[in-house]
């Protein structure tokens, strides 16, 4: 029987034109939700951009959908928590504006370099001032790259024809894979330093939000253009202002913003030597034909059982799957997302370990889960568990799955090992617990702000740190260590009610004797 496609949202004809190949497809636009709650039914999948909301009501009416299709990145006009509950997933378009998002920075940094709106405005004023508009060529400037995405390794390659230096900050991302565009990986204080133009291409998370904020405009070059056509949010917006308004920063072009529309009172505004664009990334009529033709192959593969790679969500699990590892999916996200962190560098391959009654049961979830966990706060596409092993696959992450005999004392225990780390932890009715790092025997619930701390056992190390915390107000919620030896190795674990700041690190660093390292993370 041949699957039915609606689309309710009017899409590039090289979409329809595929959907047709795979499906019988109505397009009919502009309908109330009382009308798709009518003939949703009907249907197989459900094709939108952003004027259709497809709310719960729809969702309960469209007991055939297999998948919900949003021809774009976000997904805000779809009630995913119901699409998921009802078992139909949801598929955006993450990739279909790669090269729109690419050539805008360069449009933006062309247009910043040459002052050319301010010299078009000057023109169309009447005046012919050519020495008020001088400015700066690119061929021989180093231009740093903050986030080595697919956006970001397009902006590398469009450089290279420019004749630039590229030096890039990415921790996620292996020298190896940037070795052939040459692009440099350096931390992020020394590309700041080092480049005549910076461009950002990180996807907006907790730790990125702010992630160029005074400390690191202080650090660029001064005179040095700045670009951010990523999302609002990672550039400090005041900050920003500051370093424009005193020359430190040389200029800067803006395409996204922290409040969209940019409000009519924002100080960026006003700023000097800014060029602004209102989130253009994505607005090429190729763009518009690539997400057609993207979101109709994924409709395409859900129909016909294949993974796809643009999934936000999962279908609900079976009752009894989740009775048997639900409190361990839970376990396996949070030990992928805590081993992130504590990993410090490029991952390349990922071992799990399921011990004790695991070993005996569906592991799939579970893999899926921990591989979103890892993932998810290092991507800039959305990671479910239907996706992550295609989006680890193509970040070269060689994945396997081994089982063994849990430890006396617990039922069963997840294993994530990598070479030089590894993360372990089990569930304890109904208690989440990661119970070892690194060899090191350890005991704590993954929730909070954490501060790792390897070092040689000896009187008042863990009282040093704490009165460091303590005198800047950083207040400790649980602290335990683990040790190899009676004054050998150490880990102290500290839980913590507020993130450590980097000059509090630094105090940590000079007052305490013995320290082989400091790690933050955040659960």
């Amino acid at each position: 029987m041949a699957f039915k496609v609606l689309v309710a949202d009017a899409i590039a004809e090289e979409g329809i034109e595929l959907l047709r190949q795979s499906a019988e497809v109505d397009l009919r636009t502009g309908l109330s939700e009382r009308e798709l709650i009518g003939i949703v039914g009907d249907y197989d999948a459900l094709v939108v951009r952003s004027e259709t909301k497809v709310t719960a009501p729809i969702l309960e009416a469209g007991a055939g959908l297999q998948v919900i299709a949003r021809a774009g990145v976000g997904v805000d006009n779809v009630d995913v928590e119901a699409a998921t509950k009802h078992g139909i997933l949801v598929v955006n378009a993450p990739l279909g504006n790669t090269i729109a998002a690419a050539e805008h920075a360069f449009a933006l940094m062309l247009a910043l370099a040459r002052r050319v709106p301010q010299a078009d405005a000057s023109v169309r004023a009447g005046e012919w001032k050519r020495s008020k508009f001088l400015g700066v060529e690119l061929k021989g400037k180093t231009l740093g790259i903050v986030g080595l995405g697919k956006i970001g390794m397009e902006v590398a390659r469009r450089a290279r024809a420019f004749g630039m230096s590229l030096v890039g900050y990415d921790p996620y991302v292996p020298a190896s894979a940037t070795e052939s565009l040459g692009v440099k990986l350096f931390p992020l204080d020394e590309v700041l330093s080092q480049s005549d133009v910076v461009t950002v291409h990180v996807p907006l998370l907790p730790s990125t939000r702010n992630l160029i904020g005074r400390r690191e405009l202080e650090s660029c070059k001064p005179g040095a253009l700045i670009l951010n056509v990523a999302r609002g949010g990672i550039l400090d917006e005041a900050a920003l202002v500051e370093a424009l308004e005193s020359g430190r920063i040389g200029g800067a072009a803006l395409d996204v913003y922290t409040r969209e529309p940019l409000p009519e009172d924002s100080p960026i505004r006003s700023a000097p030597n800014t060029v602004l664009t209102p989130h253009l990334g994505a607005s090429t009529r190729e763009a518009q034909v690539k997400v057609a033709i993207e979101i109709a192959e994924q409709v395409v593969d859900v129909l016909n059982g294949r993974p796809v790679r643009g999934a936000v969500n999962a279908p609900a699990l079976p009752p009894e799957t989740l009775a048997e590892v639900g409190h361990y999916m839970e376990l396996a996200d949070k030990l992928g997302r805590l081993f992130t962190q504590l990993h410090g560098h490029s991952l390349n391959s990922l071992e799990i370990v399921y011990s004790g009654e695991l070993a005996n049961r569906d592991t799939r979830p579970l893999r899926g889960a921990v591989l979103r966990g890892l993932l998810e706060p290092i991507s800039t596409e959305r990671v479910s568990v239907v996706n992550a092993e295609l989006i680890a696959r193509e970040r070269g992450i060689h994945l396997s799955e081994t089982t063994g005999v849990a430890r006396a004392g617990y039922t069963s225990t997840i294993e994530l090992k990598s070479p030089g780390s590894s993360l372990e932890g089990t569930v304890l009715g109904e208690e989440l617990r990661v119970i070892g790092f690194n060899d090191y025997p350890v005991d704590f619930i993954p929730s909070g702000h954490f501060l790792f701390c390897p070092h040689t056992d000896r009187p008042g190390v863990i009282g040093a740190i704490g009165t460091v915390l303590g005198r800047n107000n950083v207040n400790i919620s649980a602290a335990m260590s683990g040790r190899l030896a009676p004054r050998g190795d150490t880990m102290l674990v500290l839980t913590l009610d507020e993130p450590v700041p980097d000059e509090v690190c630094e105090q940590i660093w000079k007052e305490v004797p013995g320290l082989r390292g400091l790690i933050r993370a955040h659960l």
